[in-house]
């Protein structure tokens, strides 16, 4: 597991194992940002220069490092497990990221979301323990979240037969790709003909 390009390009990160735990594959780490890239908010790209960004069940921070490598402001990790949050420490620390752009907070991700007030995320990321299949669950708090705003993209993986609608209140899923037995879906609140091609 390792970054994939920025500004920590190339750095190995800690892992570890468990039953719950299955990180985010290069493969589709690189798919994610890539199609990040080439989506339409507001007749311009997205852009993850000085973003906000949101990294949920969070587990080694693997998606939340990759995110400040390439340019995010701030990370705030979410997990409520207490061995991910001493793994994504840990990376934290191997990478030297400064205090002032990443804050880690121990807690489950639908109670969070819940109870989140503040100016909505640019960016969140959402991987569940593929063991609680919790997607529609997580999809449902975020979309009454102020978490989520006009602008906001969310991405989420799910296991392929896991329940995942195309729409929550008005975050619509504007575009999918399946690897395997796992599903990697990008919401927002924008209309389909906003979405990626």
């Amino acid at each position: 597991m390792r970054i994939i390009s920025g500004k920590y390009k190339g750095h190995h990160l800690i892992s570890f194992q468990a039953d719950h735990i299955r990180p985010t594959t290069d493969r589709v780490k690189e798919t994610l940002f890539n199609k990040l890239f080439n989506k339409v908010i507001n007749e311009s790209l997205f852009e993850i220069d000085d973003a906000n960004v949101l990294d949920l069940f969070c587990g080694t921070g693997n998606l939340g490092l990759e995110a400040l490598s390439r340019g995010a402001r701030f990370v705030t990790f979410v997990d409520l497990s207490k061995k991910s949050l001493e793994i994504t420490k840990k990376n934290i620390e191997k990478l030297k990221i400064p205090k002032e752009q990443y804050k880690i907070i121990l807690k489950d991700v639908p109670g969070y979301l819940k109870q989140y007030q503040g100016e909505p995320f640019k960016l969140i990321l959402v991987d569940p323990p593929f063991t609680k299949k919790m997607a529609h669950e997580v999809m449902l708090a975020a979309s009454q979240s102020e978490a989520m705003g006009p602008n906001t993209v969310l991405t989420i993986e799910s296991e392929s037969h896991e329940r995942l609608e195309t729409a929550y209140g008005d975050i619509f899923l504007f575009d999918s790709r399946e690897y395997g037995d796992k599903t990697l879906s990008f919401f927002s609140k924008k209309s389909d003909k906003n979405g990626l091609k």
